[in-house]
């Protein structure tokens, strides 16, 4: 077999490889030989064909199937020989092949990046400090409270944070239009979750009441047919509702659990869960940093192979949160930033797990699954779930190996901590704050939401 290699860049490379007509011939005449044993041909009892009958029969499609392995198994014996560690699906081209010729083609790949972990000790790490206190534990409560609450009709005008029903007809220069019209649909007044104008009319509108609104739809409306035009809309007010938050007595503490219905326990058993989400995320927060650190620290060359299949997963993870929407037209780069950092930051840790020689620990994995557990009603049913099942056991082995890599970095990192209240550490980042009618939507469940929205 003969190799030539060429780099056409740090990391791209381009192999020529021929590979002796006789090992392909007599590979395809061997297959052909067993095959006579076996092939079923009209006129000849089974193996009593003639091998030149069998091979007009099956010569091209066994040929085929040589020439795909010999090119696989050549392709990896010339990377091993050139000590080349290719990176991803190599492109085959250029191949030439015909029986009683050498076989030629060319490979065009990345290998893998050659480089050393940087300076770790140049990292600035912030851990959060969170002291959970009386007024968290009472602010919670008050969100329980919001999420229990009820509702009532009642016989007066509409005011800010009431639920009204009502039933509504839009029209653009005299005609309805699409999602224009709905019935018995149902809006907090004020919420922010209707356009201005049609958001205004609601109050002090009183159950039995009618209106007539114009309504000016946004130019940066998602419907192009609406986006700058005025709609007129005729509602009516069926039902006006107020809520009324529950009392923190017996009955609700134990809807949450509690059983002896005491508040002292029901504070204690917040005050441990919020423990446990302070702990999950200054966690999360301390991997974020470091691996954001980790990320900004190194200048690596990317295979373009890796990050073109890591663009395929995040793509199928985003269709998946999306409840299966259709993201196929969508372009590759509105997924590549993510899915070359994902590359850039397995090929740092795994050079971090080799150079030091990391390696999975046993406990921390049983610690993990415990805690985990703990969650559950049955909790040994969970460890027994992930014990026997290797690729769930897989995923909590990945997030223990995460975890040392975390520790690794923090021991050579330098470390400072920032005293921070609980809402400040669980609040959302403020590129991702929702708005104020997703802060309403949150809150309250008892107010149904509809594809109407989106429109009016």
């Amino acid at each position: 077999m003969q190799v030539s290699v060429e780099s056409t860049g740090n990391i791209g490379r381009k192999m020529n490889i021929s590979v002796p007509f006789e090992k392909i011939d007599g590979e395809v005449e061997k297959r052909l030989k067993d095959m006579r044993g076996k092939a079923r041909l009209d006129g000849f009892r089974p193996g009593k064909a003639p091998l030149s009958v069998v091979s007009q029969q099956y010569g091209d499609s066994i040929y085929q199937e040589v020439v795909s392995e010999t090119i696989d198994s050549s392709l990896n014996e010339a990377a091993q020989a050139e000590n080349l560690r290719i990176a991803g699906y190599p492109t085959i081209k250029n191949i030439v092949m015909k029986p009683s010729q050498d076989l030629q083609y060319t490979a065009i790949f990345d290998v893998y990046p050659v480089f050393e972990i940087a300076n770790i000790e140049a990292l600035e790490i912030t851990k959060a400090s969170v002291e959970i206190t009386d007024v968290d534990i009472n602010k919670m409560i008050e969100t329980l409270q919001e999420q229990q609450k009820e509702w009532q009709d009642v016989e007066r005008a509409a005011e800010k944070d009431d639920v009204v029903v009502l039933d509504f007809d839009g029209f653009i220069e005299g005609k309805p239009f699409k999602g224009g019209s709905a019935k018995k649909f149902t809006v907090e007044v004020g919420a922010g979750r209707m356009l201005k104008e049609f958001d205004d009319a609601l109050f002090g509108m009183s159950a039995g009441d009618e209106k007539k609104i114009d309504v000016v739809f946004p130019e940066n409306h998602p419907s192009k047919e609406l986006k700058g035009k005025t709609a007129q809309f005729d509602i009516k007010v069926s039902v006006v509702r107020e809520s009324t938050l529950p009392k923190v007595d017996e009955d609700f503490i134990k809807k949450f659990g509690v059983e002896d219905g005491l508040e002292e326990s029901f504070r204690s058993e917040i005050k441990s869960n919020m423990e446990r989400e302070r702990e999950q995320k200054v966690n999360a927060r301390l991997k974020q940093s470091v691996m954001d650190g980790l990320h900004e620290l190194h200048d690596i060359d990317l295979p373009k192979s890796l990050v073109s299949e890591e663009i395929k997963h995040v793509r199928d993870e985003m269709t998946e949160n999306t409840k299966g929407a259709d993201l196929s037209s969508l372009p590759d780069d509105l997924f590549k930033a993510q899915a070359a950092r994902r590359v850039k930051l397995g090929l740092i840790v795994g050079e971090i797990i080799t150079t030091n020689n990391l390696k999975k620990d046993q406990q921390k994995v049983n610690d993990m699954l415990e805690t985990m557990a703990a969650t559950y009603e049955d909790p040994q049913a969970l460890v027994d779930y992930y014990k026997e099942n290797e690729q769930a056991m897989q995923t909590v082995e990945a997030a223990v190996m995460e975890e040392m890599i975390v520790e690794w970095v923090l021991e050579k990192a330098n470390v400072s901590t920032e005293e921070m209240t609980f809402a400040e550490l669980m609040a959302p980042p403020k590129e991702q704050a929702p708005t104020k009618s997703d802060d309403k939507q949150d809150a309250d469940d008892k107010v149904e939401s509809e594809e109407k929205i989106e429109t009016v």
